[in-house]
């Protein structure tokens, strides 16, 4: 085991999957010599060269199209959209091309792409920086969305991505590469694909959340449980698809939900999963489930992020509006 911070981990899934099959191909805005922008593939273009590792044009359309054509010549690319504020100028290749693949091809071809990229608020970026874009993505039918929330997470999801055979939306939430360590196995290992994982065990009430909220939610649950309030924290860790499984029997022990999103309330994660419940346990809540997230206007410029961004406050505010309902 060693103790590594989640961009250390995604740089270390990225090297495991490069030595274990010579398809798998990385490239990108800067992600050669430079290391990306962040270093998550620093040494990689070192250690196995240009061909394996390699800078693009600032290109986001050209990217994702690169890709779309290197899965048809039975290459794994690994493609990453420095930020992903600007995924709209790839939204064709990704949504009208890499997901219909095994549909248009009558399921004779597959697109076993991951597409990486950093995302999320809270570290005061520019304009089109920090936008929670994934309720894009999770809403096209063919691609999978993938939000890690911890290192441990991020290494096994990132090489469960990279395997799979259909394309991997890969969002890592900036906020969250350097903020703590946690001990990751050296080596390779897997994490299964739409699969939840709870974080913390409850009984009175459910706090669903995905990347950097997960924390908020932990952070909750522990100012909740100074008041008697004992709350259980589900990392979704694939918002598409979702596990409702798991959602659905937390629900059911603790007839309370409270579901969190960074996003904008309107449509996205938390909407749909606040949907499968209301289908599939309704009869088991003994309150509305309530919803956390950021106002319906355009992300903010930097000085108002903090105001703008959900945190554990609202959180702790709606759980006990569940509890006292």
């Amino acid at each position: 085991m060693a103790q590594m911070t989640m961009i250390q981990a995604i740089t270390d899934a990225l090297r495991v999957e490069l030595k274990n099959d010579e398809n798998v191909l990385v490239f990108g805005e800067d992600v050669g010599q430079n290391g990306g922008v962040f270093r998550a593939t620093e040494g990689l273009q070192e250690e196995f060269g240009e061909d394996r590792v390699f800078d693009t044009p600032l290109a986001e359309s050209g990217i994702i199209g690169l890709a779309n054509g290197l899965v048809l010549q039975g290459f794994r690319p690994v493609p990453e959209i420095q930020f992903f504020g600007f995924v709209y100028e790839a939204m064709d290749a990704i949504s009208g091309q890499a997901a219909r693949m095994r549909f248009r091809s009558g399921n004779t071809k597959s697109a076993p792409m991951t597409i990486r990229s950093p995302f999320g608020g809270g570290v005061h970026t520019p304009e089109l920086h920090a936008d929670s874009l994934e309720g894009l993505v999770a809403q096209q039918p063919g691609l999978k969305v993938v939000i890690p929330s911890t290192p441990y997470d991020a290494k096994g999801l990132l090489i469960s991505s990279i395997r799979d055979n259909d394309p991997v939306i890969f969002l890592e939430h900036m906020k969250l590469y350097r903020s703590f360590r946690e001990e990751v196995p050296e080596g390779e290992y897997t994490i299964e694909l739409g699969k939840a994982d709870i974080k913390r065990e409850g009984k009175d009430i459910s706090l669903i959340a995905y990347g950097a909220m997960v924390h908020s939610a932990l952070k909750a649950a522990e100012e909740l449980e100074k008041e008697g309030i004992s709350a259980e924290v589900i990392d979704l860790r694939t918002v598409s698809p979702i596990d409702v499984d798991t959602i659905v029997e937390s629900v059911k022990k603790t007839n309370r939900a409270v579901v969190i999103q960074e996003a904008q309330r309107q449509a996205g994660i938390a909407a749909n999963v606040v949907a499968e419940i209301q289908e599939r346990a309704i009869l088991h809540l003994e309150a509305p489930v309530y919803r956390v997230a950021a106002p319906d206007t355009v992300y903010p410029f930097s000085e108002a992020e903090e105001v703008w961004l959900p945190n554990y406050k609202d959180i702790v505010e709606k759980a006990k509006a569940a509890i006292n309902f």
